[in-house]
C-alpha cells in the first residue's frame, strides 16, 4: 500500500534546481521533493506521496494522522523494512531471532 503521510520538515536543500528537504514521519526520515510547495518552510508539515510533498498540513492534524497510522501499523507498512515485512508476512523467522524463540513458535 501506498500512503499520503503527514510528515514534518526537518532541512530543506537545493540539489540542482530542485528543493529538496529531509522530512520525518514519525521517527522515520526520508528525502522528499519540495517542487510543488515552493514556499515550505523548515518546521511545517506538508502530506508526502511517493517522495513530493503535496499539500501544507497544520500540526495537529500532522500528529493526529500520524498516531492513527502508528495504532494501525500503517507506518510500519509503508515504511517498515521490506525484507523483515516479507519475512513476517511468510511466518518465517528474521534472521538473528534467539533460537529459544524461534522454537517456541514452532
Amino acid at each position: 500500500m501506498c500512503l499520503a503521510v503527514p510528515g514534518r520538515v526537518l532541512d530543506i536543500e537545493e540539489r540542482e534546481g530542485t528543493r529538496m528537504a529531509n522530512v520525518d514521519f514519525g521517527g522515520v526520515v526520508k528525502e522528499v521533493c519540495l517542487e510543488y510547495l515552493p514556499d515550505l518552510q523548515v518546521g511545517e508539515y506538508a502530506i508526502v506521496h511517493v517522495g513530493f510533498a503535496l499539500q501544507r498540513l497544520d500540526e495537529e492534524s500532522a500528529r493526529q494522522t500520524l498516531e492513527l497510522f502508528t495504532t494501525l501499523g500503517l507506518l510500519q507498512e509503508e515504511f517498515g523494512d521490506p525484507w523483515e515485512l516479507a519475512a513476517e508476512a511468510g511466518g518465517a523467522p528474521w534472521p538473528g531471532e534467539d533460537q529459544a524463540v524461534q522454537e517456541a513458535q514452532q
